[in-house]
């Protein structure tokens, strides 16, 4: 099954020098005043995705946030008026991890 490009946006604790973006091929990287990088693009497919992931877990950065949604031009009005399939749907999904989830607590 083959699905549109859709925006990938990924959030990651600490600020990146703008020399990672070329690594991560179209993807625009910002640093935010928070202290994290965004990067934002668009994504061909799930599979992107992952791969966008693994070069984060590479890095050895801490994953903050991924959205990913539909671009503007794939959001439209159901057809007949009635509720989109469920193979149209176009709802962004988000995981996020906890930065404390590995830490082991301490007495």
């Amino acid at each position: 099954m083959s699905r549109a490009p859709a925006h990938c946006e990924i959030r990651i604790e600490g600020h990146l020098d703008q020399h990672w973006s070329a690594w991560f091929g179209d993807m625009a990287l910002s640093r935010e005043a928070d202290g994290t990088t965004v990067l934002r693009g668009e994504v061909a497919d799930q599979s992107a995705v992952h791969g966008l992931l693994a070069k984060v877990r590479d890095l050895g950065a801490a994953l903050l946030s991924v959205t990913v949604s539909a671009t503007s031009d794939q959001v439209a009005a159901p057809p007949s008026g009635g509720p989109p399939a469920a193979s149209d749907r176009s709802s962004p999904s988000r995981m996020r991890s906890s930065p404390n989830r590995n830490s082991s607590a301490k007495s």
